[in-house]
């Protein structure tokens, strides 16, 4: 699985596993405009390499801003755009406040677990 790390930069692990055909990106540290970049190319490269079905696992952020969050927004766009399905997991309001301010946690496909989220798509 891809993992992309730079030591210069803010702190950032991304990898990808698979989950019942669904590729679940696992985030861990800041996302940011420091990281965007980083975080846009591992997406597009999961879904590249798996299809538009896609899990992003955000248990491991420590800090969210409006630039990753418009980034979140465009793959959840195109990805059902494409036929797939769209989830986030283990959000923490404190991490990821952004999401409230904005409003879009009401609209965002939001899940506690990984597995509460392949259990919806499962009954889609």
């Amino acid at each position: 699985m891809p993992m992309f790390e730079d030591a210069e930069a803010a702190p950032l692990s991304l990898t990808t596993t698979v989950r019942e055909g669904v590729a679940v990106v696992h985030v861990d540290g800041v996302l940011d405009a420091t990281t965007r970049d980083r975080f846009a190319d591992h997406l597009a490269g999961a879904v590249a390499e798996h299809g538009p079905d896609l899990v992003l696992d955000l248990s491991g952020v420590s800090f969210m801003d409006s630039r990753a969050l418009g980034l979140i927004v465009h793959f959840w766009q195109t990805t059902t755009a494409a036929g797939g399905t769209f989830a986030i997991v283990g959000v923490e309001y404190a991490k990821t406040k952004v999401m409230w301010v904005t409003g879009l946690a009401h609209r965002l496909p939001l899940y506690d677990t990984l597995e509460a989220a392949l259990a919806a798509r499962r009954g889609a």
